[in-house]
Formats: C-alpha cells, structure tokens, sequence
C-alpha cells in the first residue's frame, strides 16, 4: 500500500514539474527583451528563490542539501550554467518547436556519455531509438539551412549536451545535485549582468521573466529532480516530454508562430520515439522485477 501510495505521489510531483516547465519559453517570449537582460533577471530571480528555500529548509529541517557538493558538483553546475546560456540563445534565435525538440535529444547525449564514461551499455532497443532520434534532429536542423535559425538550431543542441553532460556527472558522483542546477545560474547571472552594465536594461515586461525565474523554474527543477525518489527513469522521462509537446502549443496560441513543415515531421519522430522507448523501458522493468519476484519467492 505504501509503495503503491509513493508511486502515485512520484507521478503527481513529477507531473507537476514537467507541466510547470511547459510556461518557461512563452514567458520568455512575454517579456519582450534582449537575451542578455532577459537571462539577467531568469538568473537573478531564480538564484534568490533558490537561496531563500535553502535557508528556510536549513532553519526548519536543519539536513539540507548542499548547494554545490563538492568539485563533481562544481562541474555540473558549470553545465547547468552553460545550458541555460545557449538556452536563452537559441530561444531568440530559432522557433521554440525546434527548441523543445533539438532538447528532448539530451537522451540520445546521455545514453552516449554512459556508454563512454560510466561503461553502460545501451541495449539494442536503446540503439534503435538513439538512430531513430538522430533522423529527427537532422532533419529539423536540414531545414534550418537557408533560414537564419541553423545557429539557433546549434545552440538548442549545445543546451541538449550540456544537460545530458551535468546528468551523467550526477549519477557518476551519486552526491545530492537537487540544489544544484539552480545554483548553477550564478555563472550565466555574472556574464549577464556585466554585458547588461555595458548596454543598459531592455525588457518591455520585466514581470514576466521576473515571474519566470522565481516562482516557474524553483517549482519545476524542484519536483522534477524529487520523481525519481518514487517513480522510475522512464516515468520521470516521459513528463519531460509535456514541455516538447506544449510549448509550441502555447506559443501557437500567445504569438500564432506555427511550426514548419520540417519541424512537424522531425519533431513527430522524436516524440514517437521517446514514448516507445520509455513504453518499452517500463515493460523491461516489470518482466524484470516479475522475473526476481518467481526467482526469490516470499
């Protein structure tokens, strides 16, 4: 009762998270301004959210995480920091279907930097889906050529490799990096506001990114990095997916931007992909764990 009472708790936070993270590119959009303002105060806002839960955690519970837990968390709030510099980039430089898109390939990254660095091999279905996704991603990026949103293209990639590589230093070092990832705005916050000191502030509606930073990306970095205390890998991976499929639905709606033809066809590809492989993941797992279950009878 209690595991099955944990599981539902897992896909609700989770699910929670991954419909919050869904609003972060229409409120960039919203607030109508340079990057290197707009990533001033997305950075600002949320390292002082972050640092206010922190200490309130610490005076109420007194076990909190640490923010940067050593030279492993070090590095990947050095990854963190440069995902969301070429994150607001390629906003202003590409579609947002070709940014929730180009994103959801993170998947493809991390299955490589295990094989590479942790010595996990992907299984053959793993493989299949790897191939399948790189279809996608270049066929978005083809027909970007000509377009002027190839380098925005280039920088949601970069963002996708970033991620994957912070990803893969967590589970190596298998330390606490809740906190992590939002404290790692610190690096994209200094360059920032030393490039906005030089030019000067422009933001036409600086709530909305204000609202953004502090209340959006606690909540949904928050109960993201808390599912998979209760609920499996492709569980979590598949509320990932809510940002690929309604960012460009609330755009379509804000701003009437549709998506290219390519983008529609590339971005279908990856999406199918991804719920296949998970569907496929969730059902290795449970023909496992039967599989223990008669191997180990109670």
């Amino acid at each position: 009762m209690s595991s099955h009472h944990d599981h539902q708790k897992g896909l609700l936070i989770t699910a929670i998270g991954g419909l919050v993270l869904t609003f972060d590119i229409p409120l960039i959009r919203l607030a109508d301004g340079s990057p290197w303002t707009i990533m001033m105060l997305r950075t600002g806002t949320t390292l002082i959210a972050t640092l206010l839960i922190w200490v309130a955690w610490r005076t109420l519970r007194g076990n909190v995480p640490k923010l940067i837990p050593g030279w492993s968390g070090l590095a990947a709030a050095i990854c963190y920091g440069l995902t969301s510099i070429t994150f607001v980039t390629a906003v202003y430089h590409t579609s947002t279907a070709d940014l929730v898109f180009i994103l959801a390939f993170n998947t493809v990254f991390a299955a490589l930097l295990s094989w590479l660095f942790l010595r996990e091999r992907p299984r053959l279905g793993t493989i299949i889906a790897m191939l399948a996704m790189i279809v996608g991603v270049l066929i978005i990026v083809g027909g970007s050529v000509g377009t002027g949103k190839l380098f925005g293209d280039f920088m949601a990639l970069c963002s996708a490799f970033f991620v994957a590589l912070a990803i893969t230093i967590s589970r190596a070092s298998r330390k606490d990096m809740g906190f992590t990832a939002l404290v790692g705005v610190v690096f994209p916050l200094a360059l920032a506001a030393f490039v906005v000191s030089g030019e000067g502030l422009h933001v036409n509606a600086p709530w909305w990114i204000i609202f953004n930073g502090a209340v959006i990306m606690p909540i949904s970095f928050f109960c993201l990095a808390a599912g998979p205390k209760y609920i499996s890998g492709p569980e979590v991976a598949m509320f990932y997916l809510l940002e690929t499929v309604l960012a460009p639905v609330w755009v379509w709606l804000v701003f009437a931007e549709a998506p290219a033809r390519h983008s529609l066809v590339g971005g279908t590809i990856l999406i199918v992909t991804l719920v296949a492989h998970s569907l496929w993941q969730l059902h290795e797992g449970r023909k496992r764990r039967a599989a223990l279950a008669v191997g180990h009878p109670a």
